[in-house]
């Protein structure tokens, strides 16, 4: 793996400059970067429903909560494709949009949590990632410019943090190739 990653360093170096680029972009034009980001929530939200009706197709037939995943997987498409047919909304929309989805999505995520309790252990992180869920929508519903402009800056801010450590990433890994080629010769 490290000899692969010595050959590319330069694509390393490469996705951190672009992320640091675009994190630094994000805080200089957060209105676009919030256009941009309706765009990529309405790809996650469809791909998460599609997911989750396809557990409810695989779920063993005659499961007591399969209609938990159904509803969750047509809440997922109904609101992917509600942002794809609107690209025009206002970033309020968009965020009253996250904000119902993440308190519904939340709801039975604890509903699917509770009947998983006597089928395995660990239940209690989907219970708490339904809470979490539901405690971030109801933020958003509270405060939506605000969380608007803390989603823009938060990703902005990771951006940033994520280039620059591909951007040492590289140049570390860049040095273990040239050791490894003197190794070699």
């Amino acid at each position: 793996m490290l000899e692969i990653l010595a050959r590319n360093w330069w694509l390393l170096l490469l996705r951190g400059v672009i992320a640091v680029l675009f994190g630094i972009l994000a805080f200089m034009w957060p209105g676009l970067t919030l256009a941009t980001l309706v765009l990529f929530f309405g790809g996650y939200a469809l791909a998460d429903g599609i997911f989750a009706l396809v557990a409810a197709w695989n779920a063993p037939k005659g499961s007591a909560r399969l209609w938990v995943l159904v509803l969750e997987g047509l809440v997922g498409i109904a609101i992917g494709v509600l942002t794809f047919f609107y690209p025009g909304i206002t970033a309020l929309s968009l965020l009253y949009f996250i904000a119902a989805w993440a308190i519904i999505t939340g709801v039975l995520e604890i509903l699917a949590a509770v009947s998983l309790r006597k089928e395995i252990t660990g239940e209690w992180f989907y219970i708490l990632s339904g809470a979490l869920s539901i405690i971030f929508g109801v933020m958003l519903f509270a405060n939506p410019g605000a969380g608007a402009l803390a989603v823009v800056w938060l990703i902005g801010a990771y951006a940033v943090a994520f280039g620059v450590t591909l951007i040492i990433l590289a140049f570390r890994v860049r040095g273990h190739g040239a050791r490894l080629r003197a190794r070699v010769a």
